[in-house]
């Protein structure tokens, strides 16, 4: 089984969706703690309420990155759950070189659009103002750079003319929500191999 550690600033919806797949048997994994550096984050409420263990970790001085004490908390966390695999679900913050280095290959990201195309802040705006006819969002592993890591999957949405910010956004977030627990499916399966930047699928086991 998976252990997976969640970390997020806002709502959770993407760890509900995770925390949803495990319990219908769809995806063999644990969530063994859920990490927040928002204080009172929704993500933190909605993880005690499946009984999980909940850490807000202050980040402070620090306001766009996880670093310093704050990194080093988060990494005595991960490993004294145990977990697996870093599962980043909406957290606003880069992640540095000691995190990277200590779960090298074990921290996947979710982006609300068809990466490399608009990478950082509000991609689903940048998508529309562009005038793009197709969005989506990206499951990848994480490097140093800012959403820059191996694609593992992605999921489309088409680009309506009367689409707003909010209806964009909402169409997007839908597609994550099945994206991520079947990139963590991939994962768990162990079907899953990086060949330079390709992260290619292999066959199940029983189909070899």
């Amino acid at each position: 089984m998976l252990k997976l550690a969640v970390i997020g600033s806002g709502s959770g919806t993407n760890y509900l969706a995770i925390q949803e797949a495990i319990e219908k048997g769809t995806l063999d994994a644990q969530v063994v703690c859920v990490l927040s550096d928002v204080p009172d984050a929704l993500i933190l409420e909605r993880a005690r309420q499946h009984d999980t263990p909940a850490f807000h970790v202050d980040c402070a001085p620090f306001k766009t990155k996880l670093d310093g004490e704050a990194e080093q908390r988060v990494i005595a966390l991960l490993e004294q759950h145990d977990a697996d695999l870093v599962v980043l679900a909406g957290f606003m913050r880069l992640i540095k070189p000691a995190l990277i280095a200590r779960f090298a290959g074990r921290i996947v990201n979710i982006h609300p659009a068809l990466l490399p195309a608009f990478p950082g802040l509000h991609s689903w705006k940048q998508a529309l103002d562009y005038g793009v006819k197709v969005a989506g969002c990206t499951v990848h592993f994480v490097d140093e750079g800012m959403d820059t890591g191996p694609i593992i999957l992605q999921k489309t949405v088409p680009i309506l003319d009367e689409d707003t910010v909010e209806t964009l956004h909402a169409r997007i977030q839908q597609q994550e929500h099945l994206a991520y627990p079947e990139a963590l499916r991939l994962i768990a399966a162990n079907r899953l191999t990086l060949r330079g930047r390709r992260v290619l699928q292999t066959l199940p086991r029983d189909l070899n």
